[in-house]
């Protein structure tokens, strides 16, 4: 098959299989700028946006996308190669594949080589809304306080830059952008954050106040009292685009795409409707906006996000490459679900509209679609930043209900083995997490320290010294270390099974 770099020109000529825009991408105006356009956000948010606007609406609402990172500046070239176009696939459990080319990011501009750039868009008056995908970690909120770190060194250079002197982070950006749109007489702008955070609303409103406020006291207020920050839970599983997927989509559809996205075909948007300056009519693709995010979004973090977590780091130390192998282990999929529903489902209220058994059943089809080839290390990297917020919630709140926690226990017991960085081969783990030494420091000392992993409150608060708690831990942490993972699990599974009968 004759392959055909993807840009404007090549549309017309592309596959009949694969969708493509039916809207004239040349009358999008941006109307929101999105910090951290990676796969999740083009297999979510840019993809409802495209929904709309081949619905012919939703004109003034194209995304301007901005990148920080230095990886970011890969995205940025990639993106450009193709006139911000890019193909996404949904695989589901069936072999079925649906294709489209994605339309709605019309610029996207990588801040460190143009920084005035990002601040004029960001300062334009038909930028109503900001929305970010800039990971769990990326809103520099101590997990234990909640208190904003001024000492991290790029915010500390954004609090003490020099006039003229560009922002390095996305604080540093968006205050500054407020407070000229606020000097020019114009109204703020919405701040949506599309994170994997409780109330990521308030969290988003509490970081962004916080270095506001550092900056000056008064644009501090301001910002807490006048921006509007809507809460928002986001789900679709989207792994990383490997060099696999890039050939698999040139190979079926002709198509030649520099970074594609392939993402499981469910997806779900719950949406806060508190928006200052307007915004698009997602809910007639498919958005469901409600007044209360909490209910779903708590749903979505300690069934979907802490169950991967649940799965793994067992999963990994089993010998488990691919999520879908896990997922299809009976012995680590009778403890996922045995997680979801005896720990996590118990510790929220109920869902409008959600039957959180069929909920949970779905989850584990979902985490089984081999087409998706979702892997391992994705879900162990930069545990520091997620186990904190999407299963500490759990165990805290079952430890005072007096409710069962054993697996909790022994999802963090799982964590704290594999952060030795050895498996139970002998051979080296890569530890991704920006806590990576001293995790790993704390990990090596656990056979003669059985409770160090978790003496580290700064992650796990005071749990190290719930008596209940660090005996159950303990002692799956002893069996880690004397029969391997499967093992564990398996013996845990019986034991539990037999006193929940």
């Amino acid at each position: 098959m004759k392959i055909a770099h993807l840009h404007s020109g090549s549309l017309a000529g592309i596959d009949e299989r694969v969708a493509r825009p039916a809207y004239d991408r040349s009358q999008v105006a941006v109307g929101i700028a999105h910090f951290g356009v990676g796969g999740f956000h083009r297999a979510h948010q840019a993809m409802y946006l495209d929904r709309l606007l081949n619905q012919g609406e939703g004109f003034d609402w194209g995304i301007c996308g901005i990148g920080l990172l230095p990886a970011d500046k890969l995205m940025a070239d990639a993106l450009a190669r193709q006139d911000n176009l890019y193909t996404l696939v949904s695989r589901a459990t069936s072999g079925r594949r649906e294709a489209r080319v994605i339309g709605s990011i019309v610029r996207h501009l990588y801040a460190p080589h143009r920084p005035d750039d990002v601040l004029d868009v960001l300062t334009d008056e038909r930028t109503r809304i900001v929305s970010l995908t800039i990971t769990e970690g990326g809103y520099n909120l101590d997990p234990v306080t909640g208190r904003f770190d001024p000492a991290t060194p790029d915010v500390a250079h954004d609090l003490r830059r020099a006039p003229g002197q560009p922002p390095r982070t996305v604080f540093g950006y968006v205050i500054e952008a407020l407070r000229r749109r606020w000097e020019a007489g114009r109204a703020p702008f919405t701040i949506m954050s599309c994170d994997n955070i409780p109330s990521n609303g308030a969290v988003a409103r509490a970081a962004f106040s916080a270095f506001a406020a550092l900056v000056d006291p008064a644009l501090g207020e301001r910002v807490h009292r006048e921006v509007a920050f809507p809460s928002s839970m986001v789900d679709r599983i989207t792994p990383v685009t490997t060099p696999g997927d890039i050939a698999e989509i040139a190979d079926d559809y002709g198509i030649g795409d520099g970074w594609p996205v392939v993402c499981e075909p469910f997806t779900q948007w719950v949406l806060e409707d508190g928006f200052s300056a307007g915004r698009p009519r997602w809910e007639t693709v498919g958005v469901q906006l409600t007044d209360d995010v909490e209910p779903y979004e708590l749903m979505k973090l300690r069934l979907l996000n802490a169950g991967h977590q649940a799965l793994a780091y067992a999963g990994y130390l089993a010998g488990h490459t691919y999520v879908h192998d896990a997922a299809r282990d009976p012995v680590l999929a009778e403890f996922v679900l045995g997680y979801m529903t005896r720990e996590a489902a118990r510790t929220l209220r109920p869902v409008p509209g959600i039957d959180l058994d069929a909920y949970v059943h779905g989850l584990l089809e979902r985490f089984a679609n081999p087409a998706i080839r979702d892997t391992i290390a994705r879900l162990c990297a930069f545990t520091s930043d997620r186990i904190p917020k999407f299963l500490l919630p759990v165990i805290n709140d079952n430890l005072a209900s007096g409710r069962p926690f054993a697996r909790s226990a022994a999802v963090v017991a799982c964590w704290a083995r594999y952060a030795e960085a050895v498996d139970e081969k002998g051979a080296p783990i890569d530890v991704v997490d920006a806590l990576r030494d001293e995790l790993v420091a704390r990990a090596r000392r656990q056979h003669a320290e059985p409770l160090a992993f978790i003496e580290n409150e700064s992650l796990f608060g005071g749990l190290s010294r719930h008596p209940d708690f660090a005996e159950s831990y303990r002692s799956t942490l002893a069996s880690l270390h004397t029969v391997g993972a499967r093992q564990t699990i398996e013996d845990l599974n019986a034991v539990l099974a037999a006193d929940e009968a």
